[in-house]
């Protein structure tokens, strides 16, 4: 077949009709934008120094390869081809597929109510972030103004902030409580800045990529500058890229690699499908999927190696305050005098009493001071972004300013992945012309996010946290497993594989190489069934469950790992390690990048 010969679509091409791209850089912005998400701030970083440092890179690529590149090529060239929404593409497929389509639809839309509460919580931090001090640097005054909250006092400041003074959360799922109006004003704010950004679509959203996709990155570079300057850094930076090969043995490494660069792509949301239709036929999508995919991993990289560089100068500073603790303890105990003790002094000395006067040692309670174990105490999702960062924003000189840089990049992160939940939302709704053409765009634009605002109201009860786990576990998870077997089965074994790779031929000029055509044929849907299985056995044995925050249980160094299939932790771990009695949830959105929680 000849180049310039078009092949048989099977839609008619509308592309007169629909909006285009500016120019490629904004389509490849739009695309990164979407993938690039909070997950990668507070996800990536988690799983390399859960699984054995640099060692999970080795798991996370070999998905990269047979997995997120291959399935993203597809959704990007199959959406460029027909030039229509997620429903379009698939019931123009099939009929039979249609049903994918409006899957892919509903899990955007369900996505999108808790993605941006996710916002609404960083909007309220990045407007406490102006005050100096930060509002979690201190306790808050008891109501007789003789002492502080006893509460506070026994979970720790960061802790009470964001359970109590943010989320007021209630003692579990089955007690609503009441509307928290502060995080209902923070969340119609959050729906009005996306309303002004989508409102037609791409030649809206198209203009303000340009800040909110670039704007991370420049933050992340300063805080990178900034953490490499701070003691401690070197520590983080080898904790977390050291090499466990050991660990490679356990399947959930190989189950979390597949699972993380599947969200981290935003895969099966159908917003890469309605950006990819914005593009002009003969656009080289191939040459696209791959430059993404590998932004975005690259991203997760950057950014863990910015994450740890902070958290290894938080941990160090709380190890030598351990040290000081232990050191003036013997320093009173013994009658030694001032200043005697060192910090490098302190093992031998501790040893020589230990011989010496063991019954008077022992008495003293010292606690277990090893910098391994301060840096162990890292959290995904919520639990770092709220807790763990925030802490260590307190320990920086002029805490406020990188407060309002930290939580502004968080904003603009989550901002740009909502621009492609949305497009997966109102593209397929204009594409099936719900309402008439004489109705414009900006009118169904409105609708949506009105309703987004209403159904996403239970995120603001007291108890909205659990409300947001129960949406994140299992709105999207397995969902989008199912969706993206169906995409790639329907495109290899229904549109045809043959047909597939002539459509890719002339508008790329190459024709798919083995490469491409094994990954799409065999490999992608075997580890995507292998993915699915794992998954659903790890949800059978590990039920989730939703309890209180207990601050008699729950100190300020104690901070709870998720207790989700996805993420090879018990939430109890660290707790009950550290003395704790109870668990606690603590994990949000991962993905659209999490949506992610």
């Amino acid at each position: 077949m000849a180049l310039t010969e078009e092949p048989q679509s099977l839609v008619e091409d509308s592309g007169d009709e629909r909006p285009k791209w500016d120019n490629k850089f904004q389509y490849l912005l739009s695309c990164i934008g979407f993938a690039v998400g909070l997950g990668n701030i507070w996800r990536f970083p988690y799983l390399c120094q859960t699984y054995g440092g640099g060692a999970f890179l080795i798991p996370y690529l070999i998905a990269l390869v047979f997995e997120g590149i291959p399935l993203f090529h597809i959704e990007l060239a199959i959406g460029q081809r027909l030039r229509r929404g997620s429903i379009g593409v698939w019931t123009a497929i099939s009929p039979y597929l249609g049903g994918v389509g409006l899957g892919c639809f509903t899990v955007s839309f369900l996505v999108s109510l808790y993605y941006n509460t996710i916002l609404m919580w960083v909007l309220w931090y990045f407007l406490n972030s102006f005050q100096n001090p930060l509002p979690w640097s201190s306790c808050p005054p008891d109501r007789n103004r003789t002492g502080f909250v006893d509460e506070c006092q026994g979970s720790g400041v960061v802790s009470y902030f964001w359970y109590r003074q943010t989320l007021n959360i209630s003692a579990d799922i089955g007690d609503s409580g009441a509307l928290q109006w502060r995080l209902l004003m923070c969340l119609a704010a959050c729906w009005v800045v996306v309303y002004l950004c989508v409102i037609r679509g791409i030649e809206s959203s198209g203009k303000v990529i340009y800040f909110t996709a670039l704007f991370p990155y420049l933050v992340l570079t300063l805080f990178l500058i900034r953490g490499l300057t701070l003691p401690g850094a070197k520590e983080g930076l080898l904790y977390l890229f050291t090499p466990n090969l050991e660990i490679l043995r356990n399947p959930r490494v190989w189950l979390d690699a597949a699972t993380q660069i599947f969200f981290s792509l935003s895969l099966a949301f159908g917003g890469h499908i309605a950006f990819a239709s914005y593009n002009p036929p003969r656009n080289d999508c191939e040459k696209d999927a791959v430059i993404i995919a590998l932004v975005n991993s690259m991203t997760s990289l950057y950014a863990s190696i910015t994450v740890f560089s902070v958290v290894g100068f938080k941990a160090t500073n709380d190890y030598e305050k351990c040290l000081d603790r232990n050191i003036l303890s013997l320093i009173n105990a013994f009658e030694l005098p001032d200043q005697s003790v060192s910090r490098d002094d302190y093992p031998a000395v501790l040893a020589d009493l230990n011989a010496t006067q063991p019954a008077r040692v022992a008495r003293l309670l010292l606690r277990s001071c090893r910098l391994e174990d301060f840096l162990d105490k890292s959290a995904s999702g919520t639990g770092l972004a709220f807790i763990v960062f925030t802490e260590c924003l307190l320990h920086l000189p002029v805490a406020p300013a990188w407060a309002v840089l930290f939580f502004g990049m968080l904003f603009t992160l989550g901002l740009s992945s909502m621009f492609g939940n949305m497009e997966g939302v109102i593209t397929p709704l204009l594409d099936l012309g719900v309402l008439p053409r004489s109705v414009p765009k900006e009118l169904l634009t409105g609708l949506v996010c009105l309703a987004c605002f209403a159904c996403a109201l239970c995120f603001t009860l007291q108890s909205g946290n659990y409300w947001l786990e129960i949406f994140d576990n299992y709105a999207a998870s397995l969902n989008l497993i199912i969706f993206a077997f169906f995409e790639v089965f329907g495109v290899v074994y229904v549109y045809g594989m043959n047909r597939f790779c002539n459509d890719i031929e002339w508008m790329t000029g190459r024709r798919p190489n083995l490469y491409w055509r094994v990954a799409w044929k065999l490999v992608s849907p075997l580890l995507l069934l292998s993915v699915f299985g794992a998954y659903l056995v790890l949800l059978v044995q590990k039920p989730l469950s939703y309890k209180a925050w207990n601050p008699q249980h729950v100190g300020p160094s104690m901070k709870p790992f998720p207790d989700d299939p996805l993420h090879g932790q018990c939430a109890c771990h660290l707790c009950l390690r550290m003395g704790g009695s109870e668990c606690i949830q603590d994990w949000g959105p991962s993905r659209p990048g999490a949506p992610a929680p």
